[in-house]
């Protein structure tokens, strides 16, 4: 990009190409050079807007957290309505597949940015938790609502469900692959315990 053109939403912009190196070379390979390269910005830039590279992944975690969580949080008010596998599927794929691949293979590798992530947003309402905590909410309403068997317990079945989509996650080759597998792990793992057929 040349010299003295305007970006918008410059972190954005950063925050894209980060997920770009990660997802292509993993987060082993990541610095300042690597992120401006692949932003097509001056080096200079990043330091511009972040105190160093630990400041701008750090911002990286933040923000892409809160988005994950957000989507997740809206999954309990899905409750007696569709495919209850479909609904967690959704909520879980809403957050765009490299995002998730990026995210999670950065906090896998620097888990020191969990700490950070959650001096900002909160122990219980980011990430891996907000996920986890959300979809307990929601089978425990489909429960609740008679969709999932009664037998079922809710907390250890969300447990599964996290740690299939985090599993997932860090495998893909591409985004391009993550919907079909979470897709299809999710199904079958939550499938055997629906109670009942949605009305169409």
């Amino acid at each position: 990009m040349p010299r003295g053109v305007a970006i918008p939403q410059i972190r954005q912009h950063l925050f894209a190409a980060v997920e770009r190196v990660i997802v292509r070379d993993g987060p082993g390979r990541l610095n300042g050079r690597a992120i401006t390269g692949e932003a097509a910005v001056a080096t200079g830039l990043l330091y511009a807007h972040f105190a160093d590279l630990d400041d701008f992944l750090a911002g990286y975690a933040v923000d892409r957290t809160f988005s994950v969580s957000a989507h997740a949080a809206a999954l309990p008010e899905r409750a007696g309505t569709g495919d209850i596998a479909a609904n967690l599927c959704d909520a879980a794929l809403a957050t765009p597949p490299a995002t998730l691949m990026a995210l999670t293979r950065l906090l896998v590798a620097r888990p020191d940015l969990i700490a950070r992530v959650h001096a900002v947003l909160g122990d219980d309402t980011s990430g891996i938790d907000a996920v986890e905590g959300a979809v307990t909410t929601y089978l425990t309403e489909e429960q609740r609502l008679g969709r999932l068997a009664a037998a079922v317990q809710p907390a250890p079945l969300a447990l599964a469900v996290v740690g299939v989509l985090h599993r997932l996650t860090l495998a893909a080759d591409t985004g391009a692959d993550l919907p079909v597998s979470v897709r299809q792990a999710v199904t079958a793992l939550v499938g055997n315990f629906t109670t009942a057929v949605p009305r169409r």
